[in-house]
C-alpha cells in the first residue's frame, strides 16, 4: 500500500483534556465522511461497563474494547475485510494501559495499512514511573506531543498523584488503581515533593491526649 500513516502519541496528566481531545477529533472525522474507530482498554470501567469513551466535560462516543489478550492488528484485519477499505484513523485512549506487545501491533497498522493511529494517555503513574504501554510509544512512535496542563500553584503538572478519602498523597500501592478527581490530582514535581514532606512532617508530630473534660492536654 502506498498510504502513509503515523504512529502518535499525545500524553499528558489528568484532567489535561486529553480524552475531549480525541472526542473532538472523532466529530470532525464524522464530519468529513472519514473513516475512523476508537478503541479503549477494557481495564478502564469508570462507565459502568460501557463500550465508551467518555469526557469528563460530559461528551462520549462509542469505542471498541481492548481486552489484555486482544490482537489489536488482527482487529485492524477484520475492520478491513468487514468494510473492504482501510480505516483512516485509530483513535485510543488510555493508551498507557495497553502491552508493549499491543503498541507493536499498532505500528504494524500504520505500517502496513498506512492508517494514522493517535495514541492519547498518561505518561507516568502515581509514582512517577512510566506505564509499560507509554515506554513503548516512547520508543516507536513517530510523534510524540505533550498535552500541557497548569497545577494550582502555576507551573506545569508532570505527576498523576495518588490521594486518599483524606486529600493526602498516597505513595504505596499497585500501579494500576482507576480512579477520577477523587483519587488523583495532577501536580507539578515541586508541589507532590513538598506536599509529602509536609505529610511526613505532619505524621512525626508526637500524639497528645486530650481530655474533654477538662479541655487539657497531658
Amino acid at each position: 500500500m502506498n498510504r502513509k500513516g503515523k504512529l502518535y502519541f499525545r500524553y499528558g496528566t489528568m484532567g489535561s483534556a486529553k480524552t475531549a481531545l480525541l472526542l473532538t477529533m472523532a466529530y470532525n472525522f464524522e464530519e468529513r465522511k472519514m473513516r475512523y474507530v476508537c478503541l479503549k482498554p477494557h481495564i478502564d470501567t469508570r462507565e459502568g461497563g460501557r463500550s465508551v469513551i467518555r469526557s469528563r466535560i460530559g461528551i462520549e462516543r462509542e469505542c471498541k474494547w481492548i481486552y489484555p489478550d486482544t490482537d489489536i492488528y488482527a482487529l485492524a484485519q477484520n475492520l478491513f475485510e468487514q468494510n473492504m477499505t482501510v480505516i483512516d484513523w485509530f483513535l485510543v485512549d488510555e493508551a498507557q494501559f495497553l502491552t508493549a506487545g499491543q503498541i507493536d501491533q499498532l505500528a504494524r497498522i500504520v505500517d502496513d495499512f498506512g492508517s494514522n493511529v493517535i495514541c492519547f494517555g498518561l505518561r507516568t503513574d502515581f509514582q512517577s514511573r512510566l506505564f509499560e504501554g507509554s515506554r513503548r510509544l516512547f520508543e516507536i512512535a513517530d510523534t510524540i506531543d505533550e498535552i500541557k496542563s497548569t497545577c494550582t500553584c502555576g507551573r506545569k503538572t508532570i505527576v498523576n498523584a495518588r490521594i486518599d478519602a483524606s486529600g493526602d498523597i498516597v505513595t504505596e500501592g499497585a500501579q494500576v488503581e482507576i480512579g477520577g478527581d477523587e483519587r488523583y490530582i495532577a501536580v507539578c514535581r515541586k508541589c507532590w515533593r513538598n506536599r509529602r514532606i509536609e505529610q511526613q512532617a505532619r505524621m512525626s508530630l508526637p500524639f497528645a491526649e486530650f481530655s474533654p473534660a477538662t479541655g487539657n492536654t497531658d
